[in-house]
């Protein structure tokens, strides 16, 4: 299994991958016999002995086999995705704008968590439209979501230690738990849970029917949704410390205390989100580098890092997770509608059709992010607000849908080469790319002392 089958992997399954597969697949003789002891009715034919690699069936009806033609737009969004993630890290630290915003607001860097998200949750309604065996369909998310989980562990919590630094290693009681890979695997897991377990039998026809059949899931989604906003607006903060330890291991650690008292706040000093984190995970598992440092009331070269204010708040300096426990819950919720996306696709096969059930939602969603933000449910991305939800995934429909327009419908697809190709290789280039793992390979190779590295020469890290 590559590294970016731990994303993708089960898309292919669902005749994605391959333009020349057949429409319905079986994984095994162990799942088909399981269906027959319940008594289900299959009208699949030849499964393959043992955990066959997804032999091709055909449908029992005249025997035909139906190709489906591969669905280029999915990739191509992800690409675009994967290009956006690569500009905004590359080109945030000259043109801070496009940085992840300090705090409330949004700005070009803040759709590409929300995209990624958006991406995993459609294709996991492409890869389970048709499920052999729940039981094995489980196990094999769990095991996927498990090794990225732990992907991510290696790569964001703090085992490597960047650029001009060959060393390597992490202090399990310093380590980071959270991080982008392991929010993507939180929300992979729910999701397909969802998929697997809890969709109806009903027959789609409209709109309405297909909500109908997937009530249980949009349930799931309200009540992570209503969850969320409890704790966030409900929870009650009280007064908190931290500790900043200085160079000296011997010198004593300088004690910062933060007055809360208040319930609802959605400042960074106070709110929920940081406080379910410093509770759980500790402090010592949290980020260092806290997106709030950008704050003009924590640098005075903001929207990016800089010297302290000489008035700074206490809790500039405090970790905070931008990927932490409640912020993840709203991840899903965000997976969750880019699983109705691919509903939409499974349940409907005219252009025409798929587009409207698309912009009505995602038209939707949009306006009311902004109405609620408008009203003081600030757009957020480190605390993953409602209104920043409703934003963010519905910018990614309403793009989805251009590129499928652009790319399915028309057939546009040699000017979205490369980014095709990206999308096919997210996972990879996320790791060598955004996580510094290319650069830190390569500055091991160096002449006489370390300095003496290839980034050196071309002006990385110098």
């Amino acid at each position: 299994m590559t590294m970016y089958e731990l994303i993708k992997g089960e898309e292919k399954d669902a005749g994605i991958g391959d333009p020349n597969r057949n429409l319905l697949t079986i994984e095994g003789r162990e799942c088909f016999e399981k269906d027959i002891e319940l008594g289900r009715q299959n009208s699949m034919l030849k499964p393959n002995a043992g955990d066959a690699n997804k032999a091709t069936a055909v449908l029992a009806a005249g025997g035909e086999s139906v190709s489906k033609r591969r669905l280029v737009s999915l990739d191509v969004f992800r690409g675009i995705t994967v290009a956006l993630m690569i500009l905004v890290d590359d080109a945030g630290g000259m043109f801070p704008s496009i940085n992840h915003s300090p705090w409330d607001g949004v700005t070009l860097a803040d759709f590409v968590m929300p995209f990624f998200l958006f991406i995993v949750g459609l294709s996991l309604a492409l890869a389970y439209k048709k499920l052999p065996c729940r039981i094995d369909a489980t196990k094999k998310a769990v095991l996927r979501a498990l090794k990225l989980f732990a992907v991510g562990l290696v790569l964001q919590g703090g085992y490597f230690h960047g650029l001009n630094n060959l060393t390597y290693g992490v202090d399990i009681n310093q380590i980071r738990w959270m991080g982008v890979l392991q929010r993507i695997a939180i929300a992979y897991l729910l999701s397909a849970l969802c998929e697997i377990w809890i969709k109806g039998d009903d027959n789609i026809d409209s709109g309405l029917s297909l909500l109908k059949k997937y009530r249980y899931q949009w349930m799931v989604a309200f009540v992570l949704t209503t969850t969320y906003l409890t704790l966030l607006y409900g929870l009650y903060i009280p007064d908190w410390e931290y500790q900043i330890f200085n160079g000296s291991s011997s010198a004593a650690p300088k004690i910062f205390s933060v007055k809360c008292g208040v319930r609802g706040d959605t400042g960074p000093a106070c709110n929920a989100v940081g406080m379910i984190d410093r509770k759980i995970l500790g402090l010592q598992h949290l980020y260092k580098r806290p997106i709030y440092a950008r704050t003009k009331q924590c640098s005075i070269n903001s929207p990016d890092y800089g010297p302290l204010p000489p008035d700074a708040p206490s809790w500039c300096q405090a970790p905070f997770d931008p990927e932490g426990l409640l912020s993840s819950v709203m991840a899903i919720v965000t997976c969750l509608i880019g699983l109705h996306y691919g509903h939409i696709i499974v349940h409907f096969k005219d252009h025409k059709e798929r587009i409207f059930q698309w912009m009505i939602p995602a038209s939707g969603l949009v306006v009311t992010g902004f109405v609620l933000d408008f009203f003081g449910m600030h757009l957020n991305k480190a605390l993953y607000t409602f209104s920043y939800t409703c934003v963010t995934a519905g910018a990614a429909g309403i793009l989805f849908t251009g590129t499928y327009v652009l790319v399915d419908v028309y057939g546009y697809r040699r000017p979205t080469m490369i980014l095709e190709w990206m999308g096919m290789h997210a996972l990879m280039i996320y790791i060598l790319a955004a996580c510094n793992i290319l650069p830190v390979l390569l500055q091991g190779f160096y002449w006489k002392k370390p300095e003496n590295n290839i980034l050196r020469l071309i002006g990385i890290g110098s």
